[in-house]
């Protein structure tokens, strides 16, 4: 529902109707549900799951039962030369093994006496059994396993690639809240001096003040229109860089209107929004997607190794067909077959011991790449939540600075009024709040920035 109210803002203010008194409020968390029901790239992250799911039929099509018909004829100055249709329905299984019917029916003057069958045709059941390569695994039944396997790991790199969009929309967000708070702080400070620098003037032409005053009070304001002008370039750039992250159905780009502002308070709700509240809770490193990719091309290659482990062995096929006039099908005779065996063997083996030794190196380049993830996962979560422990203290600090130097301001402003302080004092005052207030507001974006990090360290998008 407030997505849905947020789209309609957006399409009906989108072209600068508001006027510059009137503001809306775009939460943290309404920019993020945004970004992850709209945003492009995170519909492309989810196409890898349908890719895999269309690549697993493909495999399970290797299984699918088939109906194969040859048929040829010749005929040449009124002679029949033959006529050959040799048809058959084959059903393959999980282990190599293939259930086989078929039927022929030849005739001909010039028929070869070998394609020679009954009149009315001939009918055939039989089997193919691999009894060394592809009995326990063969290329089909890799593929179909692998293709299982690369569903879960698509699974995992779709959320893998999505953390990446949200985080840098998260950065985008971040940046354009600094911006913002930057300007209004520059903003309210111009006021300050345009009203000083009049007050100065009015005191000076009652010869209350000195006429240097008026120069102290235009470098001050001048500094202040330039600090104002730097602050609202960069803000205009942050609005650009976060358009970039906003979007509607149909791939439709949105423009930030100029009346819409970042949440006000997002320091108190950043990490319920990013879900890193609880610093206390151990994490699941096995459950991580970086994991659960890793171990899945694990078992891709593991599969591999299991093959190319099965092609060690001999080749050797027997088939087995029991043949039969229509007619007589029901009539079993063992008398009536065909029956076959195929026997390969490589001497050396050297291009399969190759290959299987190929495949080991890369399953334990694999296992040591996952050792090594597991370690910095749990490092680098460690780290994140250290940060963000150190800029909570860090803010509460720069808090206190922020109240004391402002003490210090007013008290300044009170001398200045009874002719105790100069323009040079208050000047100073201010600038230390300033720079106090500028540092407040980098903590906080260090903040938001740290969280954002550890929210793509967790992958935890849903």
């Amino acid at each position: 529902m407030v997505i849905n109210s947020l789209k309609l803002f957006f399409i009906l203010f989108s072209v600068s109707v508001f006027s510059q008194a009137t503001s809306k409020e775009l939460s943290f968390e309404e920019y993020l549900g945004f970004v992850k029901k709209f945003h492009p790239l995170v519909k492309t992250a989810n196409l890898e799951i349908n890719k895999a799911q269309a690549n697993l039929m493909m495999s399970r099509g290797a299984f699918d039962p088939k109906i194969e018909v040859d048929f040829s004829k010749k005929q040449f100055k009124d002679k029949d030369y033959y006529s050959i249709l040799n048809s058959s329905f084959k059903i393959p299984t999980w282990y190599g093994i293939e259930l086989k019917a078929g039927f022929d029916n030849n005739e001909g003057v010039f028929l070869n006496p070998e394609n020679t069958v009954p009149n009315q045709g001939l009918t055939s059941l039989g089997i193919n059994i691999p009894l060394g390569q592809g009995l326990l695994i063969n290329q089909r039944m890799a593929d179909l396993r692998k293709a299982k396997i690369q569903l879960q790991l698509s699974q995992a790199e779709r959320k893998l690639n999505a953390i990446e969009v949200l985080h840098e929309a998260s950065i985008a967000y971040f940046n354009w809240k600094k911006t913002f708070d930057e300007t209004q702080l520059y903003q309210n400070y111009l006021n300050n001096a345009q009203i000083r620098f009049k007050g100065i003037k009015s005191l000076i032409e009652q010869g209350d003040k000195p006429a240097i005053d008026s120069v102290e009070a235009k470098i001050i304001l001048k500094n202040r229109l330039l600090s104002l002008e730097d602050a609202n370039l960069k803000l205009t750039k942050s609005k650009l860089e976060l358009s970039n992250f906003l979007w509607l159905e149909n791939n439709i780009p949105l423009e930030l209107a100029s009346a819409i502002i970042p949440e006000e308070n997002l320091i108190s709700s950043v990490q319920n929004t990013l879900k890193t509240s609880d610093l206390t809770t151990d994490f699941l490193i096995n459950s991580h997607p970086k994991i659960s990719a890793l171990e899945n091309k694990i078992a891709i290659l593991d599969v591999e190794r299991k093959l190319k482990a099965n092609l060690l062995l001999p080749k050797i096929d027997i088939g087995y067909s029991y043949l039969s006039e229509p007619s007589y099908i029901d009539n079993y005779k063992v008398e009536n077959y065909k029956i076959g065996l195929n026997f390969t063997y490589p001497l050396f083996l050297r291009k399969e011991r190759g290959n299987l030794k190929i495949t080991k190196f890369k399953l334990q380049e694999t296992k040591f790449a996952l050792d090594i993830e597991k370690v910095q996962l749990t490092n680098k979560i460690a780290s994140q939540k250290a940060e963000i422990t150190s800029l909570l203290k860090q803010k509460s600090y720069v808090l206190d600075l922020v109240i004391d130097n402002n003490v210090m301001l007013k008290s300044e402003e009170r001398l200045f009024s009874f002719g105790e302080s100069s323009l040079f004092l208050i000047n100073a005052r201010e600038n230390n709040l300033v720079t106090a207030q500028l540092s407040k507001i980098a903590i906080e974006n260090r903040f938001y920035i740290s969280n954002a990090d550890l929210y793509k360290t967790l992958v935890n998008i849903e």
